[in-house]
């Protein structure tokens, strides 16, 4: 539900989108390639790609509509600066093979999921470094990803048309369950690969809490 189907949004709004989009894929591919050999991300970006692309199949049903799963908020603890261009190959693939979302308006939705999950790779970061529980801080980013992306989603309805308006509320209540369910998933997830694959998180763990 937080994708936005081809032809309804104004052109002005998606144009905005395609062009911020480009700029983060072109800054957070530099941003990556001096942190790591990109090469050697390819396996992992595959892996989380594949997590969020199925992610959007688990529905939950909220009456009178569902929600997907998104792990935008894993998405970022795990891929950090390729998170953003990780989850615009997804939306793609979505958009593609199931018209999950509209193709024109790729660019905002990746916006809307994306910098969300660039957010959470640094809040991830610097809060580890303080010696919090890291499933804490999973548990707080995978809450914090959905609500920013709901937030987010609403702002862009609520600017291309008052008509929007009373859709957009009813959006955000309607994933209410969906930030609780993200919230606890994403922070079981990290607390695990704390415990069997530290390197896949963006901290030295020496000394921290689980």
């Amino acid at each position: 539900m937080v994708h936005i189907s081809d032809g309804i949004l104004p052109m002005p709004v998606v144009a905005a989108g395609w062009i911020i989009t480009i700029l983060l894929l072109a800054i957070t591919y530099r941003w990556a390639g001096r942190q790591d050999d990109l090469t050697q991300q390819i396996p992992k970006l595959s892996v989380m790609v594949g997590a969020f692309f199925v992610a959007s199949l688990i529905h939950i049903d909220i009456p009178p509509s569902s929600a997907h799963l998104i792990l935008n908020g894993l998405v970022g603890i795990v891929l950090g600066p390729l998170s953003y261009i990780g989850i615009f190959i997804g939306l793609t693939l979505q958009a593609l093979l199931f018209q999950h979302g509209g193709i024109t308006v790729i660019g905002v939705n990746a916006l809307i999921l994306g910098v969300p999950a660039l957010i959470c790779y640094l809040s991830f970061l610097i809060a580890s470094g303080r010696g919090l529980p890291l499933t804490l801080i999973g548990g707080i980013c995978g809450g914090f990803a959905v609500s920013a992306s709901v937030c987010l989603l609403v702002a862009t309805l609520v600017i291309s048309g008052s008509e929007f308006r009373a859709v957009a509320g009813l959006l955000a209540i309607a994933h209410i369950p969906i930030i609780i369910t993200e919230a606890i998933i994403t922070g079981v997830i990290v607390g695990y690969l704390v415990r069997v694959k530290p390197e896949l998180l963006p901290i030295h763990l020496k000394g921290e809490k689980k």
